[in-house]
């Protein structure tokens, strides 16, 4: 893999997950008590053995920027490694990244500078585990100019991703961005065969379609400009997606929509979780703060008495659970639980404090939040309305830094 650059795209808004990205970009969000949703990426390319790596960033990219420093400067220069995060240069024009494929155009020169044959695009927003050596032994083996990344999903859902026909030799004859009637698959109307945001170039082959788009009045997207005007000129494949969590259920989420994050969250807290976050064989890195030890105090189980427990959960570093009970949720480094308070179905996220005897069901509360004693959260959604986010499955998500008076 040594012929190969990456780039991750990881400027959206992700405006679906507000108000969790009302401060960050959506790879920057925490997901599963101690990552960040980048961070799933940047293992896969790890693991599959690439070592030079790009993140183009743009939209509140402090956080982001942040932990990729923190966390993932892991390499050596010397060597020709790194992973980097790069902002837009403004080096062709005066815009900011206007598509997928501009934010590629506009960073060419990284391209040119490296003499490398082969460019890996990727989203940085996804949750998955997939290794891209397989992907690009695939592009050797049909000697294909192009390579996407596929998934059977849901066709009730597939309208939120590019869709794409193939022939039986797996070559592209069709792809739509998004389209609002998708096309099945033709062994299983249930399902449609859809673009996972993974691109494999020919670097020779990339560059003149890139170019040609800059100067057209288009959208600027791999899925609805790019990649359409390959097929039919270049040899462009379809490449079925590999669990690397081996199991019998094939895990790819796009966490874009509060629900979405919620339930993906929830699933890691299940005794057999699709997505396993403890598997050595693919192990999943992200910045290691210098956290203490989680802890449970006060083991008084009587009428009325102080309990610190967790079940069915994950537990950070620096965690106290002071007399609280916590169950099927996720706790971030440095969440406090007090005493006779209890905490079920929900995400607290990093230096959340639940104040003494409150009650916290199916939530979301980010970074920095103190929740006062007695507080009810969850069970009156008509009064969560008033003061947070509520979603119409009824996950009540409390902003970052919010400040909450008792009602």
């Amino acid at each position: 893999m040594k012929n190969v650059l990456t780039m991750i795209l990881a400027g959206g808004r992700g405006e679906r997950l507000d108000p969790l990205t009302a401060q960050r970009a959506k790879p920057a969000v925490p997901f599963g008590g101690k990552y960040r949703i980048i961070d799933f990426t940047l293992s896969n390319c790890i693991n599959s053995g690439l070592r030079r790596m790009i993140v183009l960033i743009q939209y509140k990219s402090h956080s982001l920027d942040q932990h990729i420093r923190r966390g993932w400067n892991i390499f050596s220069p010397e060597l020709g490694e790194y992973v980097t995060s790069l902002p837009p240069q403004q080096r062709i024009n005066q815009d900011w990244y206007k598509g997928t494929a501009d934010a590629v155009y506009q960073n060419w020169f990284i391209v040119e500078d490296e003499r490398l044959d082969y460019l890996l695009v990727l989203a940085g927003d996804h949750v998955y585990k997939m290794n891209y050596k397989a992907m690009y032994s695939f592009l050797q083996q049909k000697q294909a100019d192009v390579v996407v990344g596929t998934i059977g999903y849901p066709i009730k859902d597939a309208s939120n991703f590019g869709v794409v026909a193939v022939d039986g030799n797996a070559q592209i004859t069709r792809f739509d961005e998004k389209p609002r009637v998708p096309f099945p698959l033709p062994h299983d109307p249930s399902r449609a065969l859809c673009s996972m945001g993974i691109y494999l170039f020919r670097t020779a082959a990339l560059q003149k379609y890139l170019t040609a788009d800059a100067t057209r009045e288009t959208t600027h997207d791999f899925g609805r400009d790019i990649l359409p005007d390959m097929i039919g000129n270049l040899r462009v494949f379809a490449y079925t997606f590999r669990d690397e969590s081996h199991k019998a259920f094939t895990y790819w989420r796009d966490v874009g929509t509060i629900d979405a994050y919620w339930e993906a969250n929830m699933d890691l807290v299940s005794v057999d979780p699709l997505f396993n976050l403890y598997d050595q064989y693919w192990p999943i890195r992200t910045y290691q703060g210098q956290h203490p030890p989680a802890k449970f105090v006060f083991a008084e189980e009587v009428a009325g008495g102080r309990l610190g427990v967790a079940v069915d959960s994950i537990v950070c570093g620096g965690c106290i659970l002071s007399g609280g009970r916590v169950q099927n949720s996720v706790l971030s480094p440095n969440v406090r639980v007090n005493e006779r308070a209890e905490v079920h179905e929900s995400i607290l996220m990093e230096n959340v404090v639940i104040g003494a005897g409150s009650r916290i069901r199916r939530a979301i509360i980010d970074k920095d939040v103190t929740i006062p004693p007695k507080t009810t959260i969850g069970y009156d959604l008509d009064v969560d309305r008033r003061h947070f986010t509520v979603t119409d499955s009824g996950i009540v998500v409390i902003s970052k830094g919010m400040k909450i008076g008792t009602y």
